[in-house]
């Protein structure tokens, strides 16, 4: 098959090239006055590039019909696209990028009842790492796979919801600020890895040891590899779930810790800030 029929989309989606096209646009014009190095910018185009692949080509009919490429579909679209971009920093390049009248606007949503409503949910620190592997796991059941597959409504609303999740949790993980203002701790963002991977560690492993077929809608839409059946084609999904879902989360763990150690060199974590003073007054009496 040539590049270009790879390249073609499987099912032609107008929101999703405006999207792309907007946040294109919207970062070239942010980089002209921010200027991120080259590091970040590489990160933000990369992420692009893989969500992009993943959602509007070839992949998406590969994915309809193999269970371990749909769960490498996925893979990229809830943990390593939006790590990448979000490790990017890219708010306040995109915010650049916008038009006067855009930001300014933006602003007055931000500032109204309904935008602090909505940032309070975007950045909660339960409630985002719990939808992040809700919507893992929710859409793993057998039944909801199955009619998400055949309804290309539903299908659509799982993608995105996972891209959506996948960036509002990384955006909370990769917070290199003190909380306050992050709304995580830095220690939060060292547990909160660990806590999310645990589930969908343990479905992965019992996915990968059934030895019956658990989604048989990739049999009804017929596998797109010859010589796969579907207890092999579960094996390979089910680790791609376990191991390489695994690895991401613990560079999340690694990245949180390093941002730890960071703000307490700086002497900017909240409970050193509690405890100088006390060592200050004890130090005072001695002299005393």
């Amino acid at each position: 098959m040539i590049l270009l029929d790879w390249l073609t989309p499987w099912e032609f989606s107008p929101t999703l090239i405006i999207s792309f096209i907007a946040a294109i646009v919207l970062y070239v014009r942010g980089c002209r006055v921010h200027k991120p190095n080259y590091f970040r910018q590489f990160l933000f185009w990369f992420g692009i590039v893989l969500l992009y692949l993943s959602l509007h080509t070839r992949v998406d009919y590969y994915a309809e019909r193999m269970f371990f490429i749909h769960r490498l579909q996925h893979l990229v679209l809830h943990h390593l696209g939006p790590l990448l971009i979000m490790g990017a920093y890219p708010g306040q390049t995109l915010r650049a990028g916008m038009p006067l009248s855009w930001r300014r606007a933006l602003m007055f949503v931000l500032r109204s009842p309904f935008g602090r409503a909505l940032e309070s949910v975007c950045t909660h620190r339960i409630f985002v790492p719990f939808l992040f592997v809700f919507l893992v796991l929710v859409w793993m059941l057998p039944v909801v796979q199955f009619y998400s597959m055949l309804d290309w409504r539903l299908y659509r609303v799982m993608n995105w919801s996972v891209v959506i999740s996948g960036f509002m949790y990384w955006n909370l993980i990769l917070d290199r600020r003190p909380s306050p203002p992050a709304a995580l701790s830095a220690g939060g963002r060292i547990i909160s890895p660990i806590i999310t991977t645990v589930p969908q560690m343990i479905v992965g492993a019992i996915i990968t040891f059934s030895d019956y077929d658990l989604y048989p809608i990739f049999d009804l839409c017929g596998r797109a590899l010859p010589g796969w059946d579907a207890v092999q084609d579960q094996v390979a999904g089910g680790l791609i779930m376990w191991v390489l879902a695994g690895f991401i989360e613990v560079f999340g763990v690694l990245y949180a810790l390093g941002t730890m150690m960071r703000l307490s060199a700086k002497n900017r974590l909240p409970e050193k800030k509690r405890r100088a003073p006390v060592a200050t007054t004890a130090s005072a009496s001695l002299r005393q």
